[in-house]
């Protein structure tokens, strides 16, 4: 795109959760004007049960719910906003083609589209969770010709990436190693427990015979620990 020239704010519908290029279900809806203002909202929920007759509690994280994400898009069909689109579309029209990309329910994914929104340094991945439209002018006939569609959007993550941004290495969860030829199960076993008294216990789990030299190329796993 030239310098200096306006970027719109876009959103491409997706049949599946990966947003994966062939996946892509009908071209770009492109906002007539961009959005004054966006929100995003961050949330952490933490376990809050407390015991009869005491005065406070040690918060315990739960999880972190999907980021919410927050803006209006302006549907007109006075023509006053030149250049926006080529001749002027019935609002009624301009909601239609938007409600299908963004909101209706799809047979053949048996869901509405996963969504990516594209503006600038923008992206964001997710569905719509809810649509409030505001019908904001009328023709004396009591056709709309300007409307507000209040979005908000949850984001939505493939499940690939949530792993590789969590990067869990937990001792409470089970992992999976490939020994290289320097690697050392007692070495391993203190990287993964912080403490390598456990070598002999991961030694029985995985059913080896001799475990101070162990093959390049073998799976180890290594069990939560309680």
């Amino acid at each position: 795109m030239p310098a200096g020239q306006l970027e719109k704010l876009y959103i491409v519908p997706y049949k599946t959760a990966d947003y994966a290029i062939t996946s892509i279900a009908a071209p770009p809806f492109f906002a007539l004007i961009n959005p004054e203002t966006y929100t995003y909202r961050y949330k952490i929920e933490f376990c809050d049960t407390q015991a009869p007759g005491t005065s406070g509690v040690s918060l315990k994280f739960n999880k972190m719910p999907p980021q919410e994400f927050n803006f209006d898009f302006l549907f007109d069909g006075t023509g006053i906003i030149q250049g926006a689109i080529p001749s002027i579309v019935p609002v009624a029209d301009q909601l239609d083609l938007f409600r299908n990309q963004v909101l209706y329910y799809k047979g053949d994914i048996h869901r509405p589209y996963y969504l990516k929104i594209h503006w600038g340094t923008l992206l964001f991945k997710g569905i719509l969770t809810s649509m409030d439209i505001e019908f904001k002018l009328f023709s004396p006939d009591g056709t709309p010709l300007r409307a507000v569609a209040k979005c908000s959007f949850k984001g939505s993550i493939e499940e690939n990436l949530r792993l590789a941004m969590e990067n869990r290495m937990s001792p409470d969860i089970t992992h999976s190693r490939i020994v290289k030829q320097s690697d050392k199960i007692s070495l391993l076993t203190r990287d993964m427990y912080k403490d390598q008294q456990y070598y002999i216990d991961v030694a029985s789990f995985n059913k080896l015979d001799a475990f101070r030299k162990i093959k390049t190329g073998t799976a180890l796993l290594f069990p939560p620990i309680k």
